[in-house]
């Protein structure tokens, strides 16, 4: 059966119709909300953290990588005795989107070679882009194959040589940039550049166009979890893409994506606030070992240790390990042991981030 040529972007027709038009509308204002309310977060680096492990998690549960969120959180501390291999490939995807952030960030544009580095950094390998045929998509449960990519090492290097023209070249499509992450989405995982990680880095490349264009400063719209509540129909639409060329359920159904999620992150970062204010003052007003790095470091590691506050503080070992045991005792922090260290939980910061 000879493979359908997946077609070249920009597209010929016209996708933005009077629905997708109006949907723009809200979804662009959730969005610029989001950007707005992130900014009110004292260290970027709490945000990034926390709901970048949130992302990592379930951006990885999509490809059926299931951890939990003790489990992530302890394979960041790096104590000897605790390994988990799927929170370690949890932790590879906040590395590769850290990775992917300060690319854009130094370079402004998002070329092959960042998104190799991306995928390589989540994968730790150096594979690159397929050079051997012979990958499907099967379905789960059945086996079937539901849809074969291009499987021609050269079709892929223009493919996605094209597809890095369409990211960064404006003249191109005068389409939403909203609209255009629906399609640059959809290219991505139709052409299926890599052996491995191709949906997560997919959506490590979403989240990274939003902050190209201006629409967002940090990396922290994730919309694993509403594709995650969504999946059938996320999978459905893809397909329905590749069958038919019918694009306007595809675009309608990454728009409300965004809208949802964005609303969702500001009352998640709204409470996050209002609890690091809450900290802010008990600390302030009863801890004269108080600081502004201290309550920073608190929310960037919901589990933290004493090296993470020896380095954020830039104190001794000794000085780091009072503080904790201190904040410990009062109830600020649970202590827990693992092998030869312990590590310090902010319980009520980990009961917001796993309220589902």
């Amino acid at each position: 059966m000879k493979l359908k040529e997946l077609n070249k972007l920009p597209l010929k027709e016209d996708v933005e119709t009077k629905k997708i038009l109006k949907k723009l509308v809200s979804t662009h204002k959730a969005l610029a909300e989001l950007k707005g309310v992130s900014s009110s977060i004292p260290d970027e680096n709490i945000l990034i953290n926390t709901l970048g492990l949130q992302e990592a998690k379930d951006s990885s549960a999509i490809e059926n990588i299931i951890t939990t969120h003790d489990d992530i959180y302890k394979t960041e501390l790096n104590i000897d005795g605790f390994k988990s291999l799927d929170a370690k490939e949890v932790q590879n995807y906040i590395s590769a989107l850290k990775k992917g952030f300060h690319l854009i960030s130094k370079n402004q544009i998002l070329r092959n070679n960042d998104i190799i580095e991306i995928q390589s950094e989540l994968e730790k390998n150096k594979a690159s882009f397929r050079k051997v045929p012979g990958t499907a998509l099967k379905n789960a449960t059945t086996g079937e194959t539901v849809y074969t990519p291009p499987q021609d090492f050269e079709t892929i290097i223009d493919l996605m040589s094209n597809l890095e023209a369409f990211i960064n070249d404006e003249s191109l499509s005068d389409c939403d940039h909203l609209t255009k992450m629906a399609i640059i989405h959809y290219q991505f995982e139709s052409i299926h550049p890599f052996y491995d990680g191709n949906g997560r880095t997919g959506r490590i490349i979403n989240v990274l166009y939003l902050v190209m264009k201006d629409l967002l400063d940090l990396p922290i719209l994730y919309l694993s979890r509403h594709i995650i509540e969504n999946k059938g129909l996320y999978y459905k639409l893809l397909q329905n893409v590749r069958d038919t060329d019918k694009w306007e359920d595809w675009i309608i159904y990454m728009l409300d994506a965004i809208e949802q999620t964005s609303k969702e992150t500001i009352i998640l970062i709204g409470k996050i606030k209002d609890l690091i204010f809450e900290y802010k003052y008990l600390l302030r007003d009863n801890y004269k070992f108080y600081s502004q790095d201290l309550l920073n470091n608190l929310f960037k590691h919901p589990y933290t240790k004493i090296e993470f506050i020896e380095k954020d503080l830039g104190i001794s070992r000794i000085t780091a390990s009072k503080y904790l045991n201190k904040l410990a005792t009062d109830g600020i922090l649970r202590k827990e042991r693992l092998g030869t260290g312990n590590y310090y939980i902010n319980d009520r910061l980990m009961k917001l981030l796993t309220l589902k």
